[in-house]
């Protein structure tokens, strides 16, 4: 499939059976161009002006190691309409059987030869909803394979009832990765996504994910990524709160922002 092949009903049905959508490529190559451009642009003129915690490096003395940046669609008009109008939030609302509500653009990146893992996780429990009806989407911005730390998925375990148990992971940009991952089901239900640029994936907040690291010593692993909320869902205002408060003390206390 493509963006301009693409049919809801079939990639709603991929997703409702194995709680993910791979679509190669989303994006021609024309309009990876515009956006790796726009993403140039956007981390020269847009990124300095940026809160600090909202921008993460893996050496934040070394500017060239630049790893994550949060709310791209609130700083710029042109992510923001990628975001919010277009094929993603169709899809995302498709998959959820509910309208979509945009809620965050990330960019993450593994620089050469440094970048680090991304642990086993499952979204929804950093997201604090009730219900948890939510999507992420994401964008490969350039060739990604098991070199630079390609997206593994668990197959069908968007289906259980609850989180798996996390704990603190160390990694920067992902605090909480599960405790208790590497199960036979783990292991025979997990699906890896290598891809060329425009590679688009889209996973339900329970599934499990992860990425290993970047071992390239030349090439980076940068992407796109798109939250969704589903409008029935509603944020423990609380609980995300004090999550993020403990957050951004433990990060100033590790000087990582």
């Amino acid at each position: 499939m493509s963006e301009s092949k693409l049919d809801l009903e079939v990639a709603a049905t991929e997703f409702a059976r194995d709680g993910y959508v791979a679509i190669h490529p989303l994006f021609d190559t024309a309009k990876m161009v515009e956006i790796n451009a726009e993403l140039d642009r956007y981390i020269a003129d847009i990124m300095p002006k940026m809160p600090v915690e909202e921008v993460y490096f893996e050496d934040r003395s070394d500017r060239k190691t630049l790893k994550q940046m949060q709310k791209l669609s609130v700083y710029d008009e042109y992510f923001r309409d990628l975001t919010e109008n277009g094929v993603i939030r169709d899809l995302a609302s498709a998959v959820m059987g509910e309208q979509a509500v945009p809620q965050n653009l990330q960019y993450f990146n593994k620089p050469a030869g440094i970048g680090q893992p991304t642990p086993p996780h499952q979204d929804g429990y950093y997201f604090h909803l009730k219900p948890c009806k939510a999507v992420t989407g994401w964008l490969a911005l350039e060739p990604v394979d098991e070199e630079n730390g390609c997206i593994h998925y668990v197959r069908g375990s968007h289906k259980a009832a609850e989180f798996r148990p996390h704990g603190r992971s160390n990694v920067l940009g992902f605090s909480q990765g599960l405790t208790d991952f590497g199960t036979n089901d783990d292991a025979v239900n997990t699906v890896s996504f290598p891809g060329g640029e425009g590679t688009f994936l889209m996973h339900d907040a329970h599934t499990i994910h992860w990425a290993g690291p970047n071992r390239s010593p030349t090439r980076s692993r940068r992407a796109l990524g798109f939250v969704y909320f589903g409008e029935s869902a509603k944020i423990d205002e609380a609980s995300k709160a004090a999550y993020k408060a403990k957050l951004e003390a433990d990060l100033r206390a590790q000087k990582k922002i």
